[in-house]
C-alpha cells in the first residue's frame, strides 16, 4: 500500500463520532486529573480531621464514616460501603432511534438523557443516582412512611433528569417539575410524554422573590393544593421556604424533602425554620462530605431534612 493511500485510510478513520470520542476521553482524563488535584487532598483533611476527635466525641455514625475513610475506595460525597456494590459497568443503556436519545429503564419506565451524553457518562450518572437513592443513603429522598401518596399533588423542585418524578408518576394526581437548564427540559418532555396530561414543567428558580427568572411557590400556588414538595435546588433551599411562608401556614400544608448539604450551616438553619413553623423533622441516616473546596470543619453535612405538620407522617 502506497503513502497516499495509508493518508486517505487514516482520514477516513477521522469521523465526526471518532473525533467527539477522542474528545471525550480527552475531557474525562482532564476531569479526572482535576479531581484529584484537590478532591484527594481535601479528603484526607477530612480523615485527619475525624481521627482526631476525641474518644468521648465520637459516635457509631462518624465512626463507621472513618473506618470508610481508612481503607481503599471510590472518592464521592457518600462515605459509606454499600456503594461499592454499585458497578457503572452493570447499567444497561438503550437507544431511542426515532428520537436520537439514549435512555435506561428506571422502575421499569423510560429515564432519557442528554442527547450529546455518551453511554459511559450514563452508565457512570445513573450509578451515582442508584447510590443517592439507596436504602442506606443520607441522600435518599422517601423512606417506607415518609412518601408520596395516591392522589398527591407533588412539587419536584430541581428536577434535572427526572428519576425522583418518575419513581412516583405513577401515584400523583398532577406534578410540578422546576427546572432552568433547557437540556434537561428537553429530556423531560421525552420521559414524561406518557404522562403529560399531568406533569406541567416551569422553567423558573424556586425563590423567595419573583424577579428576573425566580418565582416563589407562594405566588404559583396560591389557590392551589400541593401535597408533597422534594427540594434539590443546590443551595437555595432556605429561599425556596422564604418563598413558601403562606403554604407552609396552611391547616395542611405539604410534607417537605430538603437538601441540607449544600451550605456549611443549611442543615441547622432549615431544622430551625420548620421548627418554628410547627414541623416535626427528621434528618436522613447518615452524613455527607460535600467535596468542594469550600469544605470547613467540621466537615461530616446532614444530607436532607423531612418535614410533616400532621400527626401521620
Amino acid at each position: 500500500m502506497n503513502k497516499t493511500k495509508k493518508i486517505k485510510r487514516i482520514i477516513k478513520k477521522f469521523t465526526p463520532d471518532f473525533i467527539m470520542s477522542i474528545w471525550r476521553k480527552y475531557q474525562e482524563i482532564k476531569e479526572k486529573k482535576e479531581w484529584k488535584k484537590w478532591a484527594i487532598p481535601l479528603e484526607n483533611q477530612v480523615k485527619n480531621y475525624l481521627e482526631n476527635i476525641p474518644k468521648e466525641s465520637m459516635t457509631d455514625e462518624i465512626q463507621e464514616i472513618l473506618d470508610y475513610l481508612r481503607k481503599p475506595h471510590s472518592y464521592t460525597h457518600i462515605p459509606y460501603s454499600y456503594k461499592e456494590n454499585y458497578n457503572p459497568d452493570n447499567v444497561k443503556v438503550y437507544k431511542d432511534n426515532e428520537r436520537g436519545m439514549l435512555y435506561v429503564i428506571y422502575d421499569e419506565k423510560r429515564l432519557y438523557f442528554k442527547k450529546d451524553w455518551h453511554e459511559k457518562w450514563i452508565r457512570k450518572y445513573y450509578n451515582y443516582l442508584m447510590i443517592e437513592q439507596d436504602e442506606k443513603s443520607p441522600h435518599r429522598y422517601e423512606t417506607s412512611d415518609f412518601c408520596v401518596n395516591q392522589g398527591d399533588i407533588v412539587v419536584d423542585a430541581g428536577a434535572a433528569e427526572g428519576n425522583f418524578a418518575l419513581s412516583v408518576i405513577e401515584k400523583v394526581k398532577k406534578i410540578y417539575l422546576f427546572e432552568v437548564e433547557e437540556e434537561w427540559i428537553d429530556v423531560l418532555r421525552v420521559t414524561f410524554e406518557p404522562w403529560k396530561d399531568k406533569v406541567v414543567i416551569i422553567k423558573k428558580y424556586i425563590s423567595d422573590n419573583n424577579e428576573n427568572n425566580c418565582v416563589t411557590l407562594d405566588s404559583i400556588f396560591e389557590n392551589e393544593e400541593i401535597n408533597f414538595i422534594k427540594a434539590d435546588i443546590e443551595g437555595a433551599e432556605i429561599q425556596l421556604l422564604n418563598g413558601a411562608k403562606s403554604i407552609m401556614a396552611r391547616e395542611m400544608p405539604p410534607k417537605i424533602i430538603l437538601c441540607t448539604y449544600h451550605n456549611q450551616n443549611d442543615a441547622e438553619i432549615i431544622d430551625n425554620m420548620l421548627t418554628k413553623q410547627g414541623f416535626n423533622t427528621e434528618f436522613s441516616k447518615g452524613f455527607m462530605i460535600y467535596l468542594y473546596e469550600t469544605l470547613n470543619p467540621p466537615y461530616l453535612r446532614r444530607g436532607l431534612i423531612r418535614a410533616w405538620k400532621n400527626k401521620k407522617r
